[in-house]
């Protein structure tokens, strides 16, 4: 202790650092300087002693370890910490949640009015109540699949509304509203204030989940709060909210604590982000790697487009300098001879076929000619035909007085029979003709 040696003078106030506490005054005050020196003093004399409680704040910084040792029955907390060399001699399992007793000296820091406990030696007793009713919980929501990826909402690719539930005021929800203006600078917000830790979490947190998640113009919630021990998160785990949040139709996110916070409520959720800035990374996507994207998309297209047209070009010049399209009538007059050779080849053929049919049609017709009845009449020969329209081929056929109608190579006459005619020739003679009854004109 430092030792402080009056220095009065007459007429005058004692110095401060001469003043002990228990001597001060409104005329005569002490310093803080010997008020932290009395103080130190008083709590060494304490020596040390060994407390039951639950570890709600582990944080281990420079290889020493920095925190917060609860009561078990009440709300009550006392800060501690362990030196690296005696975190060496304790359980390597020790965490936030265990029950534990440790052997505990008070210290106070002059300088800066700081109390807390050096921990000498600290051992397991068991699982925090706390924790161990969480862990309960916990299996009971997996179970009951509140915790399957099947169930998880994705989230829209950019909100037009993002509800966010945060503390007035709070780091939180600048992080949040910083972050993703930053992103996206036209992003809208709705907000919904809440207590985040103490009795008022869970209720007031329930009422701006219900008012968000009823609001058709909000398409992503966002629930935020800053870092914390356990104890202060507890209301992120009560089952009336996880369930709430389970039960609602527009897809939340988590952002409670830092990174090694784990809430039932991160759980639940459809997407857990780490921190209040991960979540306003995650809920609105970056403008300017949206724009090298859509930048990256288009000099592609760009370049593919360019190659096509470049592909196609070549080939309509391979295609027009095939000699079919380069000279187009060196095709024609070579078929021009081989079509001149063919008409004139047709045209000899036709006449030719032409030729021989007349002159069959011409032998043909002298045939027919010959064998024509007419010819048998210009040769001078008559076709007698009876009354009754048959040829009369013997005289007997031809009674006396009978009319008879007589064919002759110019027209017909008519004539009556005068009966038949005595006749020198052989009976079974040939009749001239094809056998009609005939005889010269």
């Amino acid at each position: 202790m430092t030792s402080f040696q009056p220095e009065t003078i007459a007429g005058q106030a004692p110095p401060a650092d001469s003043v002990h506490p228990r001597e001060s005054s409104t005329d005569a005050p002490t310093s803080v300087s010997r008020l932290n020196d009395t103080i130190r003093g008083f709590i060494e004399r304490w020596g040390s002693v060994w407390v039951e409680g639950e570890i709600t704040s582990f944080n281990r910084r420079g290889g020493n370890v920095f925190g917060r040792l609860k009561d078990l029955g009440t709300e009550s907390t006392v800060a501690f910490r362990i030196w690296s060399s005696t975190l060496n001699r304790l359980p390597a399992d020790l965490k936030v949640g265990d029950r534990v007793v440790a052997c505990v000296k008070a210290d106070y820091f002059p300088r800066t009015g700081d109390f807390s406990f050096a921990v000498s030696a600290m051992r397991h007793v068991g699982l925090g109540e706390q924790l161990e009713r969480l862990e309960r919980l916990r299996v009971q929501l997996r179970s009951e699949g509140l915790f399957d990826p099947v169930r998880k909402k994705k989230l829209p690719f950019l909100p037009h509304c993002i509800g966010l539930i945060t503390g007035e005021n709070s780091d939180a929800e600048k992080d949040v509203h910083r972050n993703a203006e930053l992103r996206w600078p036209r992003v809208n917000f709705r907000t919904k204030y809440a207590a985040v830790q103490g009795e008022r979490c869970v209720p007031e947190t329930l009422a701006a989940l219900k008012a968000l998640d009823a609001d058709p113009e909000v398409d992503v919630i966002v629930i935020a709060r800053g870092g914390g021990d356990p104890q202060t998160l507890l209301g992120f785990s009560d089952e009336r909210l996880v369930r709430a949040v389970a039960s609602a139709s527009t897809p939340i996110v988590s952002a409670i604590g830092h990174e090694n916070d784990r809430p039932l409520l991160d759980d639940v959720a459809d997407v857990r982000a780490s921190t209040p800035t991960d979540a306003a990374k995650r809920v609105v996507p970056d403008v300017a790697e949206q724009r090298a994207i859509v930048a990256q998309l288009r000099a592609r297209l760009t370049g593919r487009l360019t190659q096509r047209v470049l592909h196609d070009i070549a080939q309509l010049e391979q295609i027009r300098s095939r000699p079919a399209l380069r000279t187009p009538h060196s095709m024609l007059t070579s078929r021009a001879q081989e079509l001149w050779m063919l008409s004139n080849r047709g045209r000899d053929i036709v006449d030719r076929r032409l030729e021989s049919e007349r002159r069959r049609t011409r032998e043909l017709s002298a045939g027919l000619r010959a064998l024509s009845p007419l010819a048998t009449l210009a040769r001078g020969y008559a076709i007698v035909q009876s009354d009754g329209g048959s040829v009369v081929r013997d005289a007997r056929d031809a009674p006396a007085g009978g009319a008879l109608k007589i064919t002759v190579e110019q027209g017909k006459l008519a004539a009556r029979s005068e009966g038949a005619l005595p006749d020198d020739r052989p009976l079974d003679a040939e009749a001239p003709g094809d056998g009609a009854t005939a005889g010269p004109a």
